[in-house]
């Protein structure tokens, strides 16, 4: 084949491949609505936050835990955190929790899931692309 034939059909199924750049997806990662009473802060929509994520609250809670160093409480709809906490810097918690253990670094999409590997090691396994990444220590 010559080069000319060969550069002609690159470029033909070049053309044919979607367009990724105009690709958008709605999936936005929710807000926290907390309120602080006395000397704790309460998120009130960590249901909806855990169903975003599709991970368990108990997941998510371990994680805030671990992120703010203070110990928290499950309460049905509710995650009680000791301490006070703006919504600013809980947003940027949860926020840095999507992008390690929910969104794909490879489609940035959130259709994963979490696979157990042993010893602390744990996969994010895409549906979407079929991408896995290692976490260690989640």
């Amino acid at each position: 084949m010559e080069d000319k034939e060969y550069n002609e059909l690159l470029y033909k199924a070049f053309s044919q491949l979607p367009k990724l750049e105009g690709e958008h997806t709605d999936f936005i990662i929710p807000n926290v609505d907390s309120i602080i009473q006395g000397n704790k802060t309460i998120i009130r929509n960590i249901s909806a936050i855990a169903d975003k994520a599709r991970r368990s609250k108990a997941e998510i809670t371990r994680y805030i835990e671990k992120e703010l160093g203070v110990p928290t409480t499950l309460e049905e709809q509710r995650l009680i955190i000791t301490g006070k906490f703006r919504d600013e810097d809980l947003n940027k918690k949860i926020h840095k929790y999507f992008e390690t253990y929910v969104i794909c670094r490879e489609c940035h999409k959130p259709d994963t899931h979490l696979e157990t590997a042993g010893k602390g090691m744990y996969y994010l396994v895409c549906e979407a692309c079929g991408a896995r990444y290692s976490l260690i220590g989640y």
